[in-house]
């Protein structure tokens, strides 16, 4: 069965959205980065902590994972910081 949508992997990154997570002090700089990006295809990338095992028996009624999907999380001030970066619908 086809998706309706499928995400590129020869996507490049274009732009951070939002700050950097050593601007927003939640990262050293070392080995902690979430991070919001646009890529050049428009899509989004998002690297954060990779909790799919946590939550994926409690996901609310209508909410999947697929096989190839990952649940991640991002600090709270990461997404507020990329507001201004995300054009309205």
């Amino acid at each position: 069965m086809e998706r309706a949508w499928e995400a590129d992997p020869s996507a490049l990154f274009a732009h951070r959205l939002g700050k950097s997570a050593k601007e927003l002090g939640n990262s050293d700089g070392s080995d902690e980065c979430p991070d919001i990006w646009q890529l050049d295809n428009g899509d989004i990338a998002v690297i954060g902590r990779d909790l799919t095992s946590h939550y994926a028996r409690r996901l609310p009624v209508g909410v999947a994972l697929a096989a190839d999907e990952r649940l991640v999380i991002i600090p709270g001030n990461m997404l507020s910081a990329a507001k201004p970066d995300i054009a309205d619908a």
